[in-house]
């Protein structure tokens, strides 16, 4: 939705037509946007800033990326060693601007021969079956984490995947994927930490897998395995758009993982996680399907306060379990998203909107569709301490008031009110509009959308 004083500029100028699919995209086909940092427009993909009141990531000075790159630090790549020449240092804070074209494998070598995990396993040591045997808990017990031989080289061949597939995204960096050309990154994890001003657009995410998951006898009544990349992971960042990217599990969904002492052999971790103190971070447009532990916000409920301020609007979640997003400490705002819970592909839902830590979440107007099979009291989960404030939020098309449904169930309740009001709620949609997000969203949010 474009704001009145937005149409009345847009008219004066008479410098575009924007069709109903683009307004609702916020940039779609052939549109040219204002920068709202500088009061220009802008006529290309590469150099779109973040729009004003556009979610938390226009606060301050707001989120403009590599747009001041010049054309030594502009680079189209389709490789990882390109990539990789194209991030450079983590530490260097020249804007850049990297164009995707197609898809990238990250278990590639420099050379692009492909990488499996027996070649990260080599020389390390590293057996599963050995691994399994030394940490049965049946002689190894529960009570301690794993130790010795096999998990040293458990580490160090998890080490060896990390140095490969890990791309650490520096400050003033816009990462987009080349229109019409699949763009995307399969098996990688986009590493955005202790760095401002980024933005990434236009990708597709796959695959993301740890060849080598470490057994926690102690993590819950019956131990878990758990890995150790996300598709894209904020850690100590600020002033992050993530725009237009489509995030999944595919080819390998959790269904084909096997169990071992009981336990399923999880290989993924999150699909884009705000952590570690990050901040000003908008999350917008973008699909996720095909997971389980989506977006975390906060990594543990000892985060100190006045971080993690986060805005998610106008995604998609399909085949989606939990963490949509799972939110600690921080002031979250969710708005105009669409949740379909359906079962998909053996994924079923726990919960959407987890509020936890005493985090601040304000979730109105957005879309669940939910089956039979699924309660209502269902789609959210707290405990106890953090608050949901909820408005205008829709279940097959009906206002639903999603935090009474769950507190009428639960033993936990989560808190009514919040300690602060959003101000930056550019595109905002109320009324018929939500009622319609399933399908304006299922024509203008992911990659493979926008264009140059």
């Amino acid at each position: 939705m474009v704001a009145p004083s937005h149409r009345r500029s847009l008219r004066k100028r008479r410098t575009l037509v924007v069709t109903a699919a683009a307004v609702a995209a916020g940039v779609g086909a052939g549109v040219v946007v204002m920068n709202a940092n500088a009061g220009t427009t802008t006529a290309d993909l590469y150099h779109q800033t973040l729009a004003a009141k556009d979610g938390w990531a226009s606060s301050g000075t707001g989120t403009t990326g590599g747009t001041k790159a010049d054309a030594a630090h502009t680079f189209t790549v389709s490789t990882r060693a390109q990539l990789v020449k194209a991030l450079g240092s983590a530490t260097d804070t020249t804007p850049r601007i990297i164009k995707v074209k197609g898809t990238i494998d990250a278990n590639t070598d420099d050379a692009g021969k492909k990488l499996t995990c027996a070649d990260y396993a080599s020389g390390t040591g590293y057996s599963l079956a050995s691994y399994l045997k030394a940490y049965d808990p049946s002689t190894y017990g529960r009570s301690k984490l794993p130790s010795g031989t096999q998990e040293k080289a458990r580490a160090a061949a998890q080490t060896k995947q990390a140095k490969n597939i890990v791309f650490k995204v520096p400050a003033n960096t816009t990462i987009v994927g080349v229109p019409g050309t699949n763009a995307g990154l399969t098996g990688a994890m986009l590493q955005i930490q202790n760095v401002d001003n980024v933005i990434v657009r236009n990708l597709s995410f796959a695959a993301t897998e740890d060849c080598f998951p470490q057994w926690d006898p102690t993590d819950g009544d019956d131990g878990n395995w758990n890995s150790n990349y996300d598709a894209v992971t904020l850690r100590g960042a600020t002033h992050v758009w993530a725009d237009h990217n489509t995030f999944t599990d595919a080819p390998h969904l959790d269904s084909a993982n096997p169990k071992y002492y009981g336990r399923e052999y999880q290989i993924h971790d999150g699909e884009l996680d705000v952590t570690k103190s990050s901040d000003l971070v908008t999350i917008s447009r973008n699909v996720f399907s095909n997971h389980d532990k989506t977006t975390l916000i906060g990594s543990s409920d000892s985060e100190p306060a006045g971080k993690l301020r986060v805005t998610l609007h106008h995604n998609v979640y399909k085949g989606i379990v939990q963490r949509a997003p799972l939110s600690r400490v921080g002031q979250i705002h969710i708005y105009n998203n669409y949740y379909d819970v359906t079962p998909l592909n053996g994924y079923a839902v726990q919960y959407s909107i987890n509020s936890r830590a005493k985090a601040q979440v304000v979730a109105e107007n957005n879309y669940w569709k939910v089956p039979s099979s699924v309660k209502v009291s269902k789609l959210l989960s707290g405990d106890g301490t953090g608050s949901i404030k909820g408005s205008g939020n829709l279940v097959n098309g009906t206002v639903t008031d999603l935090v009474a449904a769950y507190n009428a169930a639960s033993s936990k309740d989560l808190k009514t009110t919040v300690n602060w009001t959003p101000t930056l709620t550019a595109g905002l949609e109320t009324g018929s509009a939500v009622t319609n997000l399933p399908t304006s969203l299922g024509k203008t949010a992911g990659a493979g959308v926008l264009t140059s």
